[in-house]
């Protein structure tokens, strides 16, 4: 079942989605070479808990972990470990927050110290390719606007586009319907409506679009073993422009620092 939102719900989502954009700034002042991500993960769930809020993905079907750390060619899901980052590694960080009954969900790929030109480029049209869909998130389009925008920018470098694992909506549970995915057909599928609350979240590989998921049950990683990228937004349905609720303002401060 579709979930529309009232207008006091979003005020509450777009408070969680506070926290964890200003938690995405704290994460971003950390990484550098020789950092572990484990340092990442404890700092992350400290800053989310000093602010009355809770790690939406602690204990979530059994993860163990408040981030979702993927570096390099792992795509989605990976744990946070004694890894230490290295120059020229693309770490990918995703988080939500519960908060007063609702959850917010953000991704953000860093690149860490120098990294290739071809892998620099990766992120930007990842990045774009997250800004063409919320574009088109707006009420009266179809979902397959969305997931089509984003598709087409993303392959117009002939990158993959990861098929298997979707954006989806959220608010009181993470995980709502409807699926978003990051390929479709423009005209096609659900027709948007004002209140609705979506974490769109393109998932694009340098390489093939193909994926495997290793022992553990988590980690997703590129089946060429090239380098992904991953952006996630929250953002509402609305008339003219999609409102979003996360952002990447505090990301961006902190580089600058």
């Amino acid at each position: 079942m579709v979930f529309y939102k009232t207008e006091e719900e979003i005020e509450l989502i777009r408070q969680s989605a506070l926290i964890l954009s200003k938690a995405h700034g704290e994460i971003a002042l950390l990484i550098k070479e020789g950092v572990s991500t484990l340092v990442l993960d404890k700092r992350a769930e400290e800053f989310i808990k000093d602010h009355g809020a809770v790690p939406s993905f602690k204990n979530y079907n059994g993860f163990p972990f408040s981030l979702c750390i993927s570096v390099n060619s792992t795509v989605v899901h990976g744990m946070p470990s004694n890894y230490v980052l290295n120059d020229g590694d693309v770490i990918s960080v995703d988080c939500g927050v519960y908060y007063n009954g609702f959850h917010s969900d953000c991704a953000y790929t860093h690149a860490v110290g120098n990294v290739s030109e071809e892998v620099s480029h990766l992120l930007d049209v990842t990045k774009e390719s997250l800004y063409k869909g919320i574009e088109k998130a707006v009420v009266g389009n179809r979902l397959g606007d969305v997931s089509h925008a984003i598709q087409t920018h993303a392959e117009a470098s002939k990158y993959g586009v990861v098929r298997e694992l979707v954006g989806h909506g959220i608010g009181r549970n993470l995980h709502e319907a409807p699926e978003v995915p990051n390929y479709g057909k423009r005209g096609q599928g659900l027709k948007l409506q004002n209140g609705l609350v979506l974490a769109i979240e393109p998932m694009v590989n340098l390489g093939t679009r193909y994926i495997i998921q290793e022992e553990d049950g988590w980690t997703i990683r590129t089946r060429d073993n090239k380098p992904s990228a991953h952006f996630e937004h929250t953002v509402v349905i609305r008339k003219d422009q999609a409102e979003v609720l996360t952002t990447f303002d505090y990301i961006d401060k902190a580089k600058q620092q």
